[in-house]
């Protein structure tokens, strides 16, 4: 497919959704964040178990990682699966479907007797966690594009950010009072409150005159089409790296913090906290500049920035200059960075294919999902220590800048490319 095409098809589009002028509530922000927010917050109030995990279940700290990278994988096949889904049979039914199953695994994950049952539960997890995330984006991609869409997506960070900001401090303290299988039981009553409020307050934003047709060919037909377009691969690939730089942070800080430096869990809540702050401080400085700049140009010079934030707190990590307070900072300021390219390169990439929403944002957070599931646990595998979490950190923003660099005309000139 051609890029003329491709935004000729996206115009054409464009012009049917019903999303010009609308402006969504503050209920309707909330609803699309916490369904966005399931796969993190499934992950988040157990981070602060996982040493626990790993003592009471006989492992290694590296398999008890494992536990979360399973439930990122498993979210990247089921956005595969349900993407399609959500284009063929609207948006409601499979997040209905995907959220009660969610409850399931939730519950059996609190009984399990082993780390190997707990890593296949958690791939189930997230696969249907996945129905979650896969429909918000549709929904948006239904109602907005563009800068829009970046703004949306990126006030939906304020919601998912409190994932961090809570999720592991609720945690610490479910785990510390009854044990880290209740954290499991309290994530199956949180699916049963958002399958609630989806059932009630969800709209179908796809008209049956828009779904597509069944089947594994009409699937493979969509992802063969968003594949063949290389600057939609670039940027579905972007949030995937800048997420892999979040994560590396999610997966190590416990061991890198708690056994490293020795804070205590309720100190390593606390500073999570601090840290999410950053995270959504970031998202929300997004939202209010890409109503100025272009979503193309954010992006390219935050990833240089990222970059070279990266490499400054791997500096501090070998080197040790300043101790624990002047690392903490510099991670304050690298994670108040990893919010800006992922909301402006996903809404690029759906403005490409309006007539496949479903399709593309499973692919984007397939990607999203594979890429930093696969290097999340590279930190541990390192060794585990700060000098390992910064390390994993610098090749994400590498790769990353290079994606860009080298997939897209974004410093070519002309480079006010906007999809």
């Amino acid at each position: 497919m051609t890029d003329t095409a491709a935004r000729t098809r996206t115009t054409d589009v464009t012009a049917d959704a019903p999303a010009t002028g609308y402006r969504p509530h503050a209920k309707y922000v909330l609803l699309l964040g916490m369904m966005c927010a399931l796969p993190a917050i499934s992950n988040d109030i157990y981070l602060p178990s996982l040493p626990d995990v790993a003592r009471d279940l006989g492992t290694s700290a590296t398999a008890a990682q494992l536990t979360m990278t399973a439930m990122m994988l498993g979210g990247a096949v089921g956005q595969l699966v349900i993407g399609p889904l959500s284009d063929r049979f609207g948006r409601r039914l499979p997040v209905l479907v995907g959220v009660a199953l969610h409850v399931v695994t939730s519950v059996l994950c609190a009984a399990v007797t082993g780390v190997e049952i707990l890593i296949a539960l958690r791939v189930l997890q997230g696969f249907f966690n996945a129905s979650a995330t896969v429909v918000a984006m549709a929904v948006i991609r239904d109602r907005f594009v563009g800068a829009d869409a970046s703004r949306l997506i990126s006030r939906l960070m304020l919601v998912i950010g409190i994932a961090p900001l809570f999720a592991p401090s609720v945690g610490g303290l479910i785990a510390g009072e009854f044990g880290w299988r209740a954290v499991f039981l309290a994530l199956g009553l949180f699916g049963v409150g958002l399958w609630v409020v989806c059932w009630r307050r969800l709209p179908e934003t796809l008209p049956a005159a828009r779904r597509r047709g069944a089947g594994l060919r009409t699937a493979l037909g969509g992802y063969r089409a968003l594949l063949r377009d290389r600057h939609f691969v670039a940027l579905a690939i972007m949030p995937g790296l800048g997420n892999a730089v979040l994560m590396s942070y999610v997966v190590g800080s416990p061991f890198v913090l708690q056994e490293g430096y020795g804070l205590t869990s309720h100190q390593f809540s606390l500073l999570f906290a601090v840290n999410g702050l950053g995270l959504v401080a970031g998202a929300q400085v997004n939202a209010a500049l890409v109503r100025r700049v272009a979503p193309i140009r954010i992006i390219r010079v935050v990833l240089p920035v990222s970059l070279a934030l990266t490499l400054g707190l791997l500096a501090i990590a070998i080197t040790g200059v300043g101790g624990l307070p002047v690392l903490l900072v510099m991670l304050w300021l690298v994670l108040a960075m990893v919010n800006f390219a992922p909301p402006n390169a996903s809404a690029l990439a759906l403005s490409r294919h309006g007539e496949i929403a479903g399709t593309a944002a499973a692919l984007i957070g397939a990607t999203q999902a594979t890429i930093s599931g696969l290097i999340s646990p590279v930190s541990g595998l390192l060794g585990g220590d700060a000098v390992a979490m910064a390390g994993v950190m610098v090749g994400a923003a590498a790769s990353a800048l290079l994606v860009l660099a080298l997939a897209t005309p974004a410093y070519r000139p002309g480079g006010g490319w906007t999809g």
